[in-house]
């Protein structure tokens, strides 16, 4: 009975963690905003051709967590990076997603 608690529990944590980087139509809001970013120690490239995607916070339906930086290999020649970001509106804060362009 226990773990099936835990479990249950934890799907639906996993639940409200994937609503809250829903993008495009739906939007989460939270009222409060996101506190001052990390500042990360970037490490050496893991080889040439790598691109630092630097770390952002997420929601999980209670609280911001961090998700650390890293380096990525990009998609195409010259594509550049469009950190992720919270931006305010009226109803509150929302998360905007990373992409490349």
């Amino acid at each position: 009975m226990t773990l099936t608690r835990t479990a249950a529990s934890l799907l639906a944590l996993m639940m409200l963690t994937s609503l809250a980087c829903v993008s495009g139509r739906e939007r989460v809001y939270v009222r409060v905003g996101p506190p001052a970013p990390v500042v990360e120690a970037r490490v050496v490239a893991p080889g040439p051709g790598y691109v630092w995607v630097p770390g952002y916070y997420a929601w999980n339906g209670g609280a911001y967590f961090w998700t650390p930086g890293r380096y990525v290999m990009p998609p195409r020649p010259r594509a550049v990076w469009v950190a992720p970001h919270w931006q305010q509106e009226r109803r509150g804060w929302f998360f905007v997603e990373g992409h490349w362009r």
